[in-house]
C-alpha cells in the first residue's frame, strides 16, 4: 500500500510538471510539452489514475480511490511550486478553472470520456513499445478540450485562494464529474468488448 501511494504522489509530480510546462509555454508547444507527463508515468510504471482506472482487477476499485488521491497530492506539491514561479501562471490556471466552471459539470464530465479513451489507449499501445499514440493522444485531449481530472487537479491546486471566484462547492462538483467521465472513457473498450477484457 505504501508502494502505491508512493506510486501515485510522483504520478501526480510528473502531470504536474507537465501541466507546469503547458502553463508556461501554451499552445502547440505546451501541448506537446504535456506528453513528458505520461511517458514519466509509462517509463517508471507510475500509478496515474487515468493510466491505470481502464487497467483495474476486480477487487482493486477502492485502490483507484488511493490512486487519485496520491495524484492530487503531487499536483499539489508542483502546484505549490507553480504559484511561487515568475511567470504568472495562477492567472493562466485561473483561466483553465474558470472555463471548466462556465462548462458545467455535465459537459465536463462528458468531454472527460474523451480524454479517459485517449488515455487507456495510449498506454495499452505503450505497454506494447508503440508510442505513437501516447506522443499525438496528448496533444489531441488538449486541444479538443476533454478534461483530465489529474492534470485539473494541478491547474486547479495552481490557483490561490484569493483568486478563487466560485464556492469550492461548484470546483468539486465539475471536479467529481471529470472523474466520473475519465473512468467511463477509460473503459469504453472493456464495455464494448467485455468478452476480451
Amino acid at each position: 500500500m505504501s508502494e502505491l501511494i508512493r506510486s501515485a504522489v510522483l504520478a501526480g509530480i510528473a502531470i504536474g510538471i507537465a501541466g507546469f510546462g503547458n502553463l508556461a509555454v501554451g499552445g502547440v508547444t505546451g501541448a506537446v510539452l504535456f506528453c513528458f507527463g505520461l511517458l514519466t508515468v509509462v517509463g517508471y510504471r507510475l500509478k496515474l489514475y487515468t493510466g491505470t482506472a481502464g487497467f483495474f482487477g476486480r477487487g482493486e476499485l477502492g485502490q483507484l480511490f488511493l490512486i487519485l488521491l496520491g495524484n492530487i497530492v503531487g499536483c499539489l506539491l508542483v502546484g505549490l511550486l507553480a504559484r511561487v514561479s515568475p511567470l504568472g501562471l495562477p492567472e493562466t490556471a485561473q483561466k483553465i478553472l474558470e472555463a471548466r466552471l462556465s462548462t458545467g459539470p455535465v459537459k465536463c464530465g462528458l468531454l472527460g470520456i474523451g480524454c479517459g479513451f485517449i488515455m487507456t489507449t495510449a498506454v495499452q499501445f505503450a505497454r506494447e513499445k508503440n508510442y505513437l499514440p501516447l506522443l499525438f493522444g496528448v496533444p489531441l485531449f488538449i486541444f479538443c478540450g476533454f478534461t483530465h481530472c489529474v492534470a485539473d487537479a494541478f491547474y486547479y491546486l495552481t490557483v490561490p485562494f484569493a483568486f478563487l471566484k466560485a464556492s469550492w462547492l461548484d470546483v468539486l462538483c465539475v471536479y467529481v464529474c471529470i472523474v466520473a467521465g475519465n473512468f467511463i472513457g477509460c473503459n469504453l473498450y472493456r464495455i464494448f468488448f467485455p468478452e476480451k477484457s
